[in-house]
């Protein structure tokens, strides 16, 4: 991670007081929102003065608020020499059919809106194409759990079948083959 020598680091570690989503919030307020990962991309670099901490969950960045107002300000001052935060103007003049030219009474009243980063493009064009994968898999296995249950209803069918059959063969047996004694009938009982 290379350092620029002319900071001064913060070398007191109770000077760390902000978290990552502390920042980002920082960030917003001074209308240059950044994202977590860029923000963590800040202190890998070396532009945000801060305390890397390694947990079981990653990295975990401790930052001054110094360095964090010294990057925004340095963004605001990049900004306005380059303009680039700034809308481009609309086009003024307006051709007519007849050749002659309109001036545009009123400029644009707002910015225009930002335009998502190629990034989101592609993970936005691969939920959807994830989305389309799942939703196949699962007619398939609609498809897959209704024809099991067929199944299921045929066999359950072919055993009631073979139970009806084999109900009388494994029915009682008959008394020659009893093993003990006798029942007796009420007449036997009496005399």
């Amino acid at each position: 991670m290379d350092h620029d020598m002319s900071r001064q680091a913060a070398t007191n570690p109770h000077q760390y007081t902000l978290t990552i989503d502390e920042a980002a919030v920082r960030y917003e307020h001074a209308g240059h929102p950044r994202t977590i990962r860029t923000i963590q991309r800040y202190c890998a670099k070396g532009h945000l003065d801060c305390l890397r901490q390694e947990t079981s969950f990653g990295d975990k960045y401790m930052i001054t608020p110094e360095s964090v107002a010294r990057h925004i300000a340095q963004i605001a001052e990049l900004a306005s020499t380059t303009g680039r935060d700034m809308p481009r103007p609309a086009a003024i003049d307006v051709a007519r059919e007849d050749g002659q030219e309109l001036r545009s009474k009123d400029p644009p009243t707002s910015p225009d809106p930002p335009r998502p980063a190629a990034a989101d493009d592609r993970y936005l064009a691969q939920l959807e194409s994830e989305n389309v994968f799942l939703k196949s898999q699962i007619t398939s296995k609609d498809t897959q759990i209704a024809a099991l249950l067929e199944r299921d209803h045929e066999t359950n069918a072919l055993i009631n079948g073979l139970q009806r059959m084999l109900g009388p063969l494994l029915g009682a047996p008959d008394a020659g083959r009893r093993e003990g004694p006798p029942h007796q009938t009420e007449d036997q009982g009496r005399g």
